[in-house]
């Protein structure tokens, strides 16, 4: 490629020289160039080399839908990956070539900044559209929002372009400076929309300023948008045909704006191969930067005022021929070009040299903002493309994105839209008309060409040269390949070639594919849907979407109050969802089996102090609580009295286990649930959905305070005696204070709320303070029991102590396919009310007798501990067959009131089985188990009772 830089032109500062490396190699730029556009001044062809096939890859277009120019900037050790049209040079930048695959970036220790914002109208995009809808917006007082991916505004206005009477970019520059005064408007530059989302809230990343190198960092704004106004404008079309990815093969609109915007011609000797009118225009700029134009070949027949005038400036023209191939050793040389009647090349071909092939096949308007979610795209016809279809709510779009380009010339088309921009935004400041453009001749409709067959190629030639997504380096043959396997529909040919699934999201690919399909299935483009878009627009870092949420606050660690009367008593701690939770107390010279099985005697023979602080605590309030509570759980809560608890089991709507937890009854209107620790924001959620979408007309409402309540569980024989020390004035007698029941009363001189619930087993009470005085109370309870053999016990002591109760923790001994009823527990299932997930439960599969239940199980050999999760046999198993399973273990334990080891599972008409024996799978040595009952310990609840 013979890239240079004209004397004159651009928008660069040539008085500011910048040096960058580039695979090594030094160069100079200019301040303002891009380091695509000052690769190419510096006639660098090649960029990229394609990440299948190695082919030589140049820069084909000039923003973010460009799909070769991708490069590492920084040390190779952490790079940062980035598109080189977007790329804003500044003085010492080091980039290197991805030669097809990246590097895996570092850590990154830039932390991105994360804004959030609202306002009444988001305009996306600056060129003239944008720039329309946004003042009117903004001269009306509304709170205006305008981004766009550029350094500047003007989107693709050349300078030929006039409106009101003034140079476009000059234009676009007033307007935006006029924007930015407004109190109530922010311009957002080098700013791309990546995602809308429900309720139009809009996902931004707003790059670096080059000025802040090498410490910048990108920006992610979170913009919630009462109207969206989508002027994203238009992606121009690469033409496939043989060996169309060679680098010198450009887009003509990106030809165009790297000699405008950046002062650069990407070529000595042009050949301009276009579908459409809005090539001529490129053509002719070349030649007024001094470019040689060898021809423009015209793939529609007949002539027009552009033809005129490109002969004027003395362009040879072309009509009715296409390029079919193009040449040179690595960068283009020059192209071949035969005459074409609308679906095959006609012989013979003739060679045209040229260092420079600027392609137009058409435009493609920006839908993504548009279409996802929601936006449905249809087929125009007269423009050869997909425009929006039906209206999509708090969106409007606008200019050259909404297919309002003109067929002469799309750039000044966008800008001829500028008035029904403004208007679409909704907000209206006085009267606007569509501002004067400069006319352009009357030309020809567009003549789509999906597809350049070779010269004399019979109609089923295989095409493996003809390249459709240069990024994916994915062919015609593809294609082809797709069709042969039985596929018709551009999603699953998507899935099958891979086109469109690069990081340029198929920008200038997704619309040929749709277009190749159908004229090799004989389909009309009405008839197939374009391929989705999906979020985000552009690839978007990890760093930049964790913002400052890395470390420490992407996964805060959450203490209990008395975390460090744990630490100092020696406790290990483990993870708990986002919770550090006391898991063994070991002491000196102790193991950590010794220290859990002298906590669980500590709890069985004695008393035992645990903190239950994690637990997940929600207060229901409402005159209709009580009604809420019995839909959400599958027992009956309304008729609960004040002061009473109960324990609940809630159910997805399949049947199956969700949660469970005690529920109190603290006054005829209000109720204190508790949930599992890493269920309480499933929980919460759950209860709110169910509220605001199913049943609004219920009068409740829902308070999480897991964070207010500290809590403690005296358990143990010795329970009652510790807890009279530290509440002499709280009759605890079994009379006075049953079991699951409340009292309100003073603790170690805090106002406490006390309740009756044990998941030991034993004689337990569950005492609740606010949570500021959580760690005196734990430290008073340690020291009043001291003579009494107090012992703080761990999660791993209390999984041993319920599970020898039978007590199941939802998750573990449970899955997503578990019913209350295969864990035993259809006691709880009410048989008088409705409740989530009863009608699953009724259906003939949940009644199965051979469903996977809750059973017991004792292992032959007394000491033999059986992993959890080790798979169970069935019954019968044929020889020299791999087996199935009939289920698997779930719980696993030593305990030391049993002194043997024991086990709970899930088994196939487990409770059919009791008594009977089945054998597990322990890394291929079976190993024979008991099946009994899933309790124990204390089945007749006598230690419990106290």
């Amino acid at each position: 490629m013979s890239g240079w830089r004209p004397p004159a032109g651009g928008g660069v500062d040539r008085s500011r020289p910048l040096h960058f490396t580039f695979d090594g190699v030094s160069y100079a730029g200019l301040f303002g160039d891009t380091l695509a556009s000052a690769l190419l001044a510096n006639q660098v062809g090649v960029v990229a080399r394609s990440v299948y096939l190695g082919r030589p890859r140049g820069i084909l277009a000039a923003g973010s839908e460009e799909p070769n120019a991708l490069v590492a900037l920084g040390p190779e050790a952490d790079p940062e990956l980035v598109r080189a049209t977007q790329t804003e040079l500044f003085d010492g930048l080091v980039a290197r070539s991805l030669a097809g695959k990246g590097p895996a970036p570092g850590l990154d220790e830039r932390r991105s900044e994360h804004r959030h914002v609202h306002c009444d109208v988001l305009v996306v995009g600056a060129g003239p559209a944008g720039l329309a809808a946004a003042r009117m917006a903004g001269r009306s007082g509304a709170r205006v929002i305008l981004l766009d991916e550029n350094p500047g505004p003007g989107g693709s206005l050349a300078p030929a372009e006039t409106i009101e009477g003034r140079p476009g970019l000059e234009w676009a520059d007033l307007v935006a400076a006029e924007l930015a005064a407004l109190p109530e408007t922010r311009v957002l530059l080098r700013t791309t929309a990546v995602g809308r989302y429900d309720a139009n809230l809009v996902l931004a990343v707003q790059r670096p300023d080059p000025a802040g190198r090498p410490d910048g960092s990108e920006r992610l704004w979170h913009i919630r948008a009462r109207r969206v106004v989508v002027a994203t404008g238009a992606v121009e079309r690469p033409i496939v045909f043989r060996n169309n990815d060679r680098p010198g093969i450009m887009l003509a609109g990106a030809v165009r704006r790297y000699l405008h915007r950046y002062g650069v011609a990407a070529g000595r000797r042009a050949v301009v191969f276009t579908t459409n009118d809005s090539a001529y225009p490129v053509a002719i700029d070349l030649v007024g930067a001094g470019v040689a134009v060898a021809t423009i070949v015209d793939a529609r027949p007949g002539t027009s005022a552009w033809t005129e005038r490109a002969a004027a400036a003395g362009i040879n023209v072309l009509p009715g021929h296409v390029v079919v191939d193009s040449d040179g050793a690595t960068e283009l040389a020059s192209v071949e070009v035969a005459a074409f009647d609308g679906s095959r090349t006609v012989g013979p071909a003739r060679t045209l040299a040229c260092d420079l092939l600027a392609v137009s096949g058409g435009w493609n308007p920006s839908l993504q903002l548009y279409a996802f979610p929601g936006g449905r795209p249809r087929y125009e016809l007269s423009l050869a493309t997909y425009v929006p279809g039906p209206p999509v709510e708090g969106v409007s779009v606008a200019g050259a994105a909404s297919g309002a380009f003109a067929l002469g010339d799309c750039l000044a088309g966008g800008a001829r839209a500028g008035g029904e921009a403004a208007t679409a935004t909704g907000y209206a400041a006085g009267p606007e008309q569509p501002y004067p453009v400069a006319e352009e001749p009357t030309g020809r409709p567009i003549r789509p060409v999906w597809l350049v067959p070779d010269v004399g190629a019979p109609m089923d030639a295989r095409l493996d040269r003809h390249f459709v997504d240069l990024q994916r380096d994915a062919t015609v043959a593809g294609i082809q390949d797709a069709i042969a396997a039985g596929m018709r529909y551009p999603e699953h040919i998507k899935r099958y070639t891979t086109i469109g699934t690069g990081n340029d999201q198929g920008r200038t690919s997704s619309v040929n594919e749709v277009g190749i399909v159908a004229t090799l299935l004989g389909q009309a483009l009405d008839e197939l849907a374009p391929t989705a878009f999906r979020p985000p627009v552009i690839p978007v870092a990890f760093g930049t979407l964790a913002g400052p949420y890395r470390g420490d606050l992407y996964d805060p660690i959450r203490t209990t109050p008395a975390h460090a009367s744990h630490a100092a008593l020696g406790a290990r701690f483990e993870n708990v969802g986002q919770w550090k939770r006391a898991w063994v107390y070991p002491r000196s010279g102790e193991s950590f089996d010794e220290a859990v099985r002298r906590e669980c005697r500590a709890v069985r023979g004695a008393v035992g102090l645990m903190d239950v602080s994690t637990l997940g605590k929600i207060e229901v309030r409402g005159p209709d609580a009580g009604i809420f509570l019995d839909r959400v759980y599958t027992n009956q809560f309304s008729t609960l009295r004040i002061g009473a608890s109960r324990y609940g089991l809630m159910c997805h709507a399949d049947g199956m286990v969700m949660d469970d937890g005690t529920t109190t009854c603290l006054a005829e209107d209000r109720f204190y649930m508790t949930t599992t620790t890493s269920g309480a924001a499933a929980v919460f959620d759950w209860l709110e959905e169910w509220s605001q979408t199913e049943w609004p007309e219920l009068r409740v409402r829902f308070t999480s305070v897991t964070d207010e309540w500290a809590a403690v569980a005296i358990a143990g024989p010795r329970a009652r005696a510790l807890l009279a020390r530290l509440a002499p004035d709280l009759d605890l007698s079994p009379e006075a204070f049953p079991w699951m029941t409340m009292r309100e009363g003073t603790v170690a001189g805090l106002a406490a709320r006390i309740f009756r619930i044990s998941f030991s087993g034993e004689l337990s009470f569950e005492v609740n303070v606010r949570a500021w005085h959580g760690r005196s109370l734990w430290d008073a309870a340690m020291a009043a029991g001291t003579d009494l053999g107090v012992t703080p016990y761990g999660t791993e002591a209390m999984h041993v102590l319920r599970a020898e109760k039978g007590y199941v923790i939802v998750g573990q001994d449970s899955d997503g396919t578990t019913t209350p009823l295969d864990l035993g527990l259809d006691w709880m299932v009410s048989k008088k009310k409705w409740f989530i997930g009863r009608r699953s439960l009724a259906r003939p599969a949940m009644l199965a007798p051979d469903r996977r239940q809750l059973v017991g199980l004792l292992p032959v050999d007394p000491m033999e501990l059986v992993p959890e999760g080790s798979p169970l046999l069935p019954e019968r198993r044929d020889a020299g067959r791999q087996p199935g399973t009939a289920g698997h273990v779930t719980s696993s334990y030593f305990s030391p009131a049993l002194g043997r080891t024991f086990a709970m599972g899930l088994l196939a008409a487990g409770r059919a089985r009791i008594g009977a024996t089945v054998e597990a799978d322990v890394d291929g040595r079976l190993v024979t188990l008991q099946v009994v009952a899933p309790v124990f310990h204390d089945p007749n609840n006598e230690r419990r009772d106290g």
